[in-house]
């Protein structure tokens, strides 16, 4: 049996929810993870096996905004380097068949020093933090930038879970989500969803309280005080979260969308996946600053500036029929992953 190690970011857990979802699409191959942080939770509460090796740097949100990006990239470099040597140190002990890195461009680098056959998993091509310029972080990204570059060149092939045309080793496959075995009715029932619900989301760390706080401002003010108010506040379970009913941390955010009537979150990719994939309506809210979930907001007609009109947006969402997406990208993205092994 051929074995694979997924090497994949902590930093958010829509890395690792793709991951597992394409792992779970393998014929006769033996996959092992390599993260840390919330994602090990994730994987732990599932019994798959994982290595807990990284430690990322963390964001400092202020109102919504993502303070001193260039100093949070300088503490990425750094965490770059950190995890080059752990990550040799994994590959050295796992000898795995292939790497499988979902933005842990470390793995790679080491992956294809030491002939690993390597598939990137990615959303972006280039970071833009700094916004260019000739400051010091932004010559700093600009090398970061064209080392990645060279390694997804050396790459066999870069997943991307969007539509679109295939390019050089460049592999559209639409987006990447979990599979749910349980019908929206079932699931309604199993979480005690009886009135219209409204999720909000803010991914596995802190940095969203910003968003729960102007929800719950905005609910009332929308018209739909009768609504339930559903949290899924990571870490950041606060006791100023009066009233409403708040998950903390929760490994099954897929279920809960799909059971849900309506979806507030940041611009996570594989958040907004799975609201499209499920036909869950949402709102999707930018760290302002964070330029991906900034780019992921802008395709869908959001920016950061909706915070201020978030009692009309959640009353036109949430009146909007679903209509669920066909995204079969882990099926798709298993296949070549196999595809590569016996090549």
């Amino acid at each position: 049996m051929r074995s694979v190690d997924f090497f994949s970011s902590p930093i958010g857990l829509g890395h690792i929810t793709r991951d597992i979802a394409i792992a779970a699409n393998f014929r006769d191959v033996s996959a092992s993870f390599v993260s840390g942080s919330g994602a090990i939770k994730i994987l732990g509460s599932l019994g798959i096996k994982a290595t807990d090796a990284y430690v990322p740097p963390r964001f400092v949100v202020e109102d919504g905004t993502l303070r001193s990006p260039a100093r949070w990239l300088w503490n990425y470099y750094r965490y770059y380097k950190r995890c080059k040597k752990i990550s040799q140190e994994i590959l050295l002990r796992d000898r795995p068949d292939m790497v499988v890195s979902d933005e842990d461009f470390a793995s790679l680098a080491n992956a294809q020093d030491m002939k690993i056959r390597t598939v990137l998993v990615t959303d972006i091509l280039e970071t833009r933090f700094t916004g260019g310029g000739g400051s010091i972080a932004s010559l700093i990204e600009k090398k970061m930038n064209k080392s990645m570059r060279s390694i997804m060149k050396k790459t066999e092939v870069v997943i991307v879970p969007e539509h679109g045309d295939d390019k050089d080793n460049i592999r559209m496959v639409g987006p990447i989500v979990r599979r749910i075995d349980a019908t929206r009715d079932q699931l309604r029932k199993r979480f005690g969803f009886e009135k219209k619900t409204i999720l909000v989301s803010i991914g596995g760390t802190d940095a969203g309280v910003f968003l729960i706080e102007k929800v719950l401002e905005a609910v009332p003010k929308a018209g739909h005080d009768d609504a339930d108010v559903v949290l899924v506040s990571g870490p950041a379970v606060d006791r100023r979260f009066k009233g409403v009913k708040n998950l903390g941390w929760v490994d099954n955010l897929h279920e809960l969308i799909l059971a849900a009537d309506l979806l507030v979150s940041l611009a996570g990719r594989s958040t907004i996946d799975e609201a499209a994939a499920y036909g869950t309506p949402a709102v999707f809210i930018p760290i302002k600053g964070h330029f991906e979930q900034e780019d992921n907001a802008r395709r869908l007609g959001f920016a950061f500036e909706d915070i201020k009109r978030l009692d009309a947006l959640i009353d036109e969402k949430i009146q909007e029929d679903r209509n669920p997406l066909a995204a079969d990208g882990a099926e798709k993205a298993a296949k070549i992953i196999q595809q590569a092994l016996k090549d």
